[in-house]
């Protein structure tokens, strides 16, 4: 699957591959009890979300045993970078440094943050990435 072929996951599709991608493949159980942790969310809700990712193709599920496991179909870095550039172009209009002046305007960076961005920003200068 080429990025351009990746499916666009919803608010709430981000939230359960988000525990996934962290807890590796999961019950709807599971996934349900990590995201009451931070929203009111119904088990009926979870499962049927989850139902709908994997007839989209963003989740497959085992269904071996009697609690069906789901694991992620999407890659993560994938995901993001397919979520970052949709976000470049429709908020940034395109524009990279508006959007990297606009993040470290609005927080602030460790200085182990700013040390990684500096070691990305010295490999593009040199055209390794």
């Amino acid at each position: 699957m080429t990025l351009h072929q990746v499916p666009k996951p919803t608010e709430s599709e981000l939230e359960i591959l988000q525990v996934l991608w962290q807890h590796g493949p999961s019950t709807v159980r599971f996934v349900h009890e990590e995201l009451r942790k931070t929203k009111d969310a119904g088990y009926t809700t979870t499962l049927k979300i989850m139902q709908l990712m994997t007839e989209k193709k963003m989740l497959e599920a085992d269904k071996s045993s009697r609690s069906h496991i789901f694991r992620p179909l999407l890659q993560e870095e994938d995901t993001q970078q397919q979520l970052l550039d949709r976000f470049l172009d429709t908020a940034f209009r395109g524009s990279a440094s508006k959007l990297v002046m606009q993040a470290l305007g609005n927080s602030r960076a460790s200085k182990e943050e700013l040390d990684e961005i500096r070691d990305l920003l010295d490999k593009l200068e040199g055209g390794t990435k």
